[in-house]
């Protein structure tokens, strides 16, 4: 019986990547749920259990070093080595230049930045050791420039190059690294958007479709498709990728 991969899945309670969790569940794989409260990631667990997966949620700052090693050490010992790890956990704090403060940046690029790259020196020990490893990093469209957010569009450029040296350092390892840019994806993160421009979601999401090729906004599961591939034994041969998830061409 072939054994059974581990993920490790962070910013899992919601949106996107909760939909990834349920995901790589549904492809056989155990996952640790990682968000920053343990008990925002129940209902994610429990809905992955209910389908007879494995899952555990994990409380932890990715941001923090300790944490990030509490959290993919307890996910090791409850569920196995982590060969498998979605680099999924953001915040926004959107403003103009001008108007942006220093926790504003430190932030985003704490959370982003840092927060992959403790995950990823983490995890990627265990990925070495089996010979196999998948690692897979939230992007975004934003990457390409948008304004008022000049600290997300910089952590997620620089999200892509972190992919691009992962994959030349792990690749002898079987170890592939890839990225994953969403582009309009209908989740509360951006309902939090539209209620800070004062529009209705609705609204909102319309005034987006009528600006994508194909004539709708994403969803969590466009994207959860996205990493099951990135993840799969399929994709062996693909690593140091940007894949853009918008509904048209981007970069």
């Amino acid at each position: 019986m072939t054994e059974q991969r581990v993920a490790i899945v962070t910013g899992g309670a919601r949106g996107i990547g909760a939909a990834i969790a349920r995901r790589l569940a549904e492809q056989g794989r155990a996952v640790a749920v990682v968000d920053l409260d343990e008990s925002s990631t129940t209902e994610v667990v429990e809905a992955i259990r209910a389908g007879s997966g494995r899952a555990i949620g994990i409380g932890a700052d990715v941001a923090e070093a300790e944490a990030v090693e509490s959290a993919v050490a307890r996910a090791a010992d409850e569920l196995g080595a982590p060969t498998i790890l979605v680099n999924n956990a953001g915040i926004l704090r959107d403003n103009l230049l001008f108007k942006m403060t220093d926790d504003d940046w430190d932030a985003v690029v704490a959370v982003h930045l840092r927060g992959a790259f403790l995950m990823s020196r983490a995890v990627q020990r265990h990925q070495v050791q089996a010979g196999w490893g998948r690692i897979v990093s939230l992007s975004s469209t934003s990457a390409l420039g948008n304004r008022g957010q000049a600290n997300y569009a910089a952590v997620k450029a620089g999200l892509q190059g972190f992919t691009k040296t992962l994959a030349i350092e792990l690749g002898r390892y079987g170890v592939t690294a890839n990225a994953i840019a969403p582009g309009f994806i209908a989740t509360d993160m951006l309902r939090q958007t539209a209620e800070r421009m004062k529009v209705s979601f609705d609204d909102f999401l319309a005034a987006a479709a009528r600006e994508i090729p194909v004539a709708r906004v994403g969803q969590p599961q466009d994207v959860a498709e996205a990493a099951a591939f990135f993840t799969s034994d399929a994709a062996s041969f693909v690593s140091g990728q940007v894949l853009y998830v918008a509904g048209g061409p981007k970069a």
